[in-house]
């Protein structure tokens, strides 16, 4: 074996594999892959092969893309072969799949069928000079300013002769568009590849289509609970984005106005990030940047498996020229655009019709009255308005497993499998509970007898605006202790039954015990109820009816009756009213555990001397 083929498969390929293959008479098809964004689309097309014996999968890396990182583990997790690219270059393939024009695809064996990784193709991108064929890095190239419309701009990703020509012939033997416009502006840049266009839908988009009967699951797996609206910032990569900074660079202001402007229990808010942002940056230097928000109830959704459950799930979304956004606007959702700068896409591309169209983040304007505005507004359609995201994303919705696999073995030259050809369905994401360890500011009101009005916000820089009496509940993690020390109310998530905090009431006896100021000490041991702890010595079961806000604001209405000079044994009969926003009125039961001892140590709330 010669030096260079250190490392080559061995099984179910190579040179001596038929000694040691024990399925080796299998049509081969090879996944390409230029980086984790270009093999999420690669994933959702791979069950077409399920339980076909006549097929081996194998995989191989072109090793073009700058964003590497991600890539080995994503493929291990297939746990199909991976070929050195060397290796796959020499291998003759029944079939070979790629959703990127990244690297040197012009040097595999043909029947190649290149996919898109996004919505369609939109970007303008440059070919590099490097040898190595990217569509992450790029340099404007003199064919590409002649032969593209629109003088001195870069040609369109995937729709011109600079991504799919290579000596004047097509790099891909087959090119999946979703919809006739992109044949149409194929055919008007590049009429040598338009013969080898296939129109097939979009797999994603079906995907997503297929998790929408699923949506109150995804909302609760992201404890949405009813009466929110769940926020959800995305961004696609590049400086221009709404996460890069080439442009004006609003994130930081942002980042910290959604949980503290947004009150807690009206608004849930999270964040889905392209990959190349989490493996261009890192996933730890991501965590590190958005660590105050997360500590205020962002939620981080991972970028490979989440995504689509969270875009389904959404009531809004915050984002930009990218593939989630334009996604979201097909389902319906409304979009605000944070950043929407046009001068990357295809004029005559729909998203930036889209673009051109969609309403723009005032960055340094009241968020809340720029979402409820929004969403108000949602769902009316303009009068002979032209075709939009929902007609644009997809001539045949639905159909892109039958339209593919039809493909596939078309070209692989054998029958397709009986079974109806189907794509994974999403999965259900672990359950992510919200908990906001950064200050809470509560604003209460008491609106009559045993009713309570509470709006929280996530460490404000200012005092929430509204009327109302003021005060800091926190969570007994928060990451500054001179702000748990100062706190009128200190709670926590956990188990009755947790051995390292003990009891609930030992853990509130403690936690009152450490801290002097505290009046109320809660433990939420679940979703709709909590052990709480008077300064008194009184301990007190709050339980609301379903469907149940977060028990921590049960406890500062409490909170807020007991310092209006009322006591809790007013609210044993009929329990409280807890109201959250205009959308939120939750019953709450307030039972004494045990029989209290008459002449207790003063008021409920009456700090230790």
């Amino acid at each position: 074996m010669g030096e260079e083929r250190v490392g080559w498969v061995r099984v179910p390929v190579g040179a001596d594999s038929a000694r040691w293959t024990t399925r080796g008479r299998c049509k081969l098809v090879l996944f390409v892959v230029h980086n984790v964004t270009s093999a999420t689309r690669l994933l959702d097309v791979l069950p077409l092969f399920r339980d076909d014996l006549r097929v081996q999968l194998l995989a191989t890396r072109t090793g073009s893309s700058p964003f590497q990182a991600g890539v080995t583990e994503l493929l291990a997790d297939t746990g199909v072969p991976v070929l050195p690219w060397e290796q796959a270059l020499e291998l003759p393939v029944d079939l070979a799949i790629s959703a990127s024009f990244g690297g040197q695809l012009h040097l595999l064996s043909k029947k190649l069928t290149v996919l898109s990784h996004g919505v369609g193709y939109n970007k303008r991108l440059a070919t590099p000079d490097t040898g190595h064929r990217t569509p992450d890095t790029g340099c404007p190239s003199p064919e590409a300013e002649s032969r593209t419309p629109g003088a001195g701009q870069p040609p369109v990703f995937g729709l011109s002769p600079d991504w799919l020509l290579f000596d004047g012939s097509p790099v891909a033997d087959a090119l999946v568009l979703s919809h006739p416009e992109q044949l149409e502006r194929l055919r008007a840049a590049c009429p040598e590849a338009a013969p080898t266009a296939v129109l097939a839908g979009d797999p994603c988009y079906d995907r997503i289509l297929a998790g929408l009967p699923y949506r109150e699951r995804f909302r609760r797996a992201l404890d949405v609970r009813p009466g929110q609206r769940l926020v959800l910032l995305n961004s696609t990569w590049n400086p221009d984005s709404l996460f890069g900074d080439g442009g004006e660079d609003i994130l930081p202001s942002l980042l910290p106005r959604l949980t503290a402007e947004l009150p807690a229990d009206e608004y849930r808010s999270a964040a889905v990030l392209h990959p190349n942002i989490w493996h261009g940056h890192g996933p730890g230097q991501i965590r590190v940047w958005l660590d105050r928000a997360r500590r205020g109830g962002l939620a981080l959704v991972d970028p490979l498996e989440g995504w689509r459950q969270a875009l389904i799930a959404a009531d809004v979304v915050i984002g930009d020229a990218g593939s989630v956004s334009y996604y979201a606007a097909a389902l319906g959702t409304p979009v605000l655009l944070g950043a929407a700068s046009p001068d990357g896409l295809d004029a005559r591309s729909p998203v930036a019709a889209f673009v051109r169209q969609a309403p723009r983040l005032s960055p340094y304007a009241p968020l809340r009255s720029q979402l409820d505005a929004l969403l108000d507004g949602a769902g009316r359609a303009k009068p002979g308005a032209p075709p939009g995201p929902a007609e644009l994303v997809s001539s045949a919705p639905g159909e892109a497993a039958a339209l593919l696999r039809r493909h596939f073995y078309r070209f692989i030259g054998m029958s397709e499998p009986p079974e109806p050809a189907l794509l994974d369905p999403l999965p259900l994401p672990p359950y992510e509970r919200v908990t906001p360890t950064s200050p809470l500011r509560v604003v209460t009101r008491l609106l009559g007898t045993g009713e309570i009005e509470v709006s929280r916000y996530a460490d404000p820089r200012s005092e929430p605006a509204g009327e109302g009496d003021a005060h800091t509940a926190v969570h007994e993690d928060t990451l500054d202790p001179d702000r748990r020390a100062l706190a009128d109310v200190i709670f926590r998530y956990g188990t009755a039954d947790d051995p390292r905090y003990g009891t609930p009431e030992e853990w509130t006896a403690e936690v009152l015990t450490r801290h002097p100021y505290c009046a109320l000490a809660a433990l939420v041991t679940d979703r709709g109820s909590c052990t709480v702890r008077t300064r008194g010595g009184t301990l007190l079961r709050l339980a609301g009816a379903p469907p149940a806000a977060d028990p921590a604001a049960y406890v500062s209405a409490l909170y807020a009756w007991l310092a209006a000079g009322k006591t809790w044994e007013e609210l044993t009969a009929g329990g409280m009213t807890v109201r959250t926003g205009s959308r939120g009125s939750h019953h709450v039961s307030v039972r004494p555990i045990r029989p209290v001892t008459p002449g207790g140590p003063g008021s409920p709330l009456t700090p230790a001397s």
